[in-house]
């Protein structure tokens, strides 16, 4: 059997950082649960105290071909590096001037929707940008 593979984000607002990643990613926040029209909905039905309906949220490809990137509360800030981030691939088939074209375009749509552009780098034939989310959480555009 074939395993599946979700991407977990630890934050302090999950759905404000859903909403960033949605837009950055070409996602959706995923849909409620079937018979329900919201969230709220759904987990006013299952008791959830309104305080914690913020816990948690996820992201989705609409055509099923990415990986869910689900973000969870936590009680402690970010503190050090990520371990793990997330690529954004944009110039896949292009090279030179056109992929870096490519790359200025997409890193000023991010920071249009709240991410802080860190650094251009390059090595070995690559140019990447690397970001910050919303949260502080990096993440690097190819």
């Amino acid at each position: 059997m074939a395993a599946g593979i979700q991407v977990v984000i630890d934050c302090a607002d999950p759905a404000k950082l859903a909403r960033f990643w949605a837009e950055a990613l070409g996602y959706v926040v995923q849909p409620p649960p079937p018979g329900y029209q919201s969230w709220e909905d759904f987990l006013r039905e299952q008791g959830v105290p309104k305080d914690r309906w913020n816990m948690a949220s996820a992201v989705v490809d609409p055509d099923g071909k990415g990986p869910r990137v689900f973000l969870q509360q936590v009680p402690e800030g970010k503190v050090v590096k990520n371990r793990v981030h997330i690529d954004v691939v944009v110039t896949a088939g292009l090279s030179g001037d056109e992929a870096l074209a490519r790359l200025e375009a997409e890193s000023e749509r991010l920071q249009s929707l709240g991410a802080e552009r860190l650094d251009l780098l390059s090595e070995l034939g690559s140019t990447w940008i690397v970001h910050r989310d919303p949260e502080g959480n990096e993440f690097c555009v190819h």
